[in-house]
């Protein structure tokens, strides 16, 4: 578990060093800089690092006596929130890795032409610091089940789905008869929705069955509880949160694929509880609904099912929208996924939209940087809101890994720490070397 959480893969890191190498080589005076002539109000990249830090969200660079007048406001984005994070999940090999690093664009030329990261020169040098990242970690599960770790998008920012090269790799592997599970994070509105209409459409790929885990202290938080640990019944207040589930069943479905529900068990769950969130899933349209208590029993059951769901498919895939529509029409048809009834776009987003449909990029996908905690952009909305207006602060682009993002209301690039950060619990048993509190 150390392993696992501190420095493991060494992904992060090498995406940090290609971050702010970037960054770096925007920010230089060299001669190269003042031919590409890079409008300074114009750029987009910003430095990364792999700490939630609230006050870096907005810095001003360029203060020191040396650089003559070329400060600056920027900030600092999480590093998984960087794009080359993105890149390297979306990739299919260390040639379209180096591509997709070259094409990635930091700004514009005061002529209003996108600058890239091979404009800078420094392409080649970031696939040199990446060389390594693009292989994945083989893991296990406590089952035994092996296990390619590899990439962690940032979900909320970027598509939040583990690598194409893994799910390549463990395909061959698993042979024609064999099942591959991949994860995509934070929900059908979010994971869901970024794996079917990006990732699935850079690789090729299509899923058969998509597994929805729900929780019963989730659903009574989604029918209006308090936000709380919950420890008593209350079969009502599940009934009303499954209202969620139900929509994010629905909007799987949409795709053409089969659902599973898989009911993550608590101590604390009761059977009435647990038959009240299957019957819910199986009439919103789940083709199966499993009591899961993987951590005692193992996945044996849900296993099952997923093979009996994949094995039942009868249609193929259906993406949201197709890419020839504009960038406005895709934003809309992912909001109306929702439950929203329009959007609402701030000055800034409609003049980025303007100039990356002018630049040629309005036929990429849709990466909506939004919330996971609700379908709306309201944290606090919980269950399944409907008729609300989606507001769009600002669309930013993600050339090298292939989307355009548009940020959603108040949604940061930066997380900040919660009130007790878990590295209150964590230290070092300096007799034995273990570490302690990391769970």
């Amino acid at each position: 578990m150390d392993e696992f959480n501190l420095h493991m893969t060494g992904d992060i890191h090498a995406i940090t060093a290609a971050n702010n190498l970037l960054a770096a080589a925007i920010d230089t005076k060299a001669k190269r800089f003042a031919r590409l002539d890079i409008d300074p109000e114009s750029i987009t990249w910003r430095r990364v690092m792999d700490v939630n830090d609230r006050f870096l969200r907005k810095i001003s660079i360029g203060e020191g006596p040396d650089e003559k007048g070329m400060v600056r406001e920027t900030g600092f984005d999480i590093s998984v929130a960087s794009e080359i994070m993105a890149v390297l999940a979306l990739t299919t090999s260390l040639s379209d890795m180096r591509e997709r690093l070259g094409k990635m664009v930091v700004g514009n030329s005061r002529a209003g032409e996108p600058v890239t990261a091979d404009d800078l020169g420094v392409g080649g040098a970031l696939t040199v610091l990446m060389k390594d990242a693009i292989n994945p970690t083989l893991m296990q599960t406590l089952e035994g089940t092996p296990v390619l770790v590899h990439a962690g998008p940032f979900a909320n920012i970027a598509h939040g789905n583990s690598s194409v090269v893994a799910d390549k790799i463990a395909l061959k592997l698993v042979g024609p008869g064999g099942f591959v599970v991949t994860e995509a994070g934070f929900g059908a509105d979010i994971g869901t929705e970024k794996f079917m209409n990006i990732k699935c459409r850079y690789s090729g790929l299509t899923p058969q069955c998509a597994i929805i885990v729900a929780t019963i202290r989730a659903l009574k938080m989604h029918g209006g509880g308090p936000d709380r640990a919950y420890t008593t019944e209350n079969v009502a207040l599940v009934e009303a949160g499954c209202i969620n589930l139900a929509r994010h069943v629905a909007n799987t479905k949409a795709y053409g694929v089969n659902v599973v529900v898989a009911v993550n068990m608590f101590s604390t769950d009761t059977e009435a509880e647990l038959n009240a969130v299957r019957d819910a899933a199986l009439a919103a349209g789940a083709f199966d609904a499993v009591v899961c208590t993987h951590h005692a029993h193992g996945g044996v059951d849900l296993g099952l099912a997923v093979q009996r769901a994949c094995e039942n498919v009868n249609q193929p895939l259906k993406f949201l929208y197709p890419l020839d529509i504009g960038i406005k029409d895709k934003i809309e048809a992912i909001a109306k996924s929702y439950g929203a009834s329009g959007v609402e776009y701030s000055e800034l987003a409609e003049k980025q939209i303007e100039m990356y449909t002018k630049q040629g990029f309005s036929g990429l996908p849709i990466c909506m940087a939004k919330t996971q905690y609700s379908f709306s952009h309201n944290a606090a909305s919980k269950g399944a809101p409907s008729g609300f207006m989606l507001p769009i602060r600002d669309v930013r682009a993600s050339i090298g890994a292939g989307f355009i993002y548009p940020l959603v209301g108040t949604m940061s690039t930066m997380p900040g720490l919660p009130t007790r950060p878990c590295f209150y619990e964590i230290d070092l048993d300096t007799a034995t070397g273990k570490v302690i509190g990391l769970s």
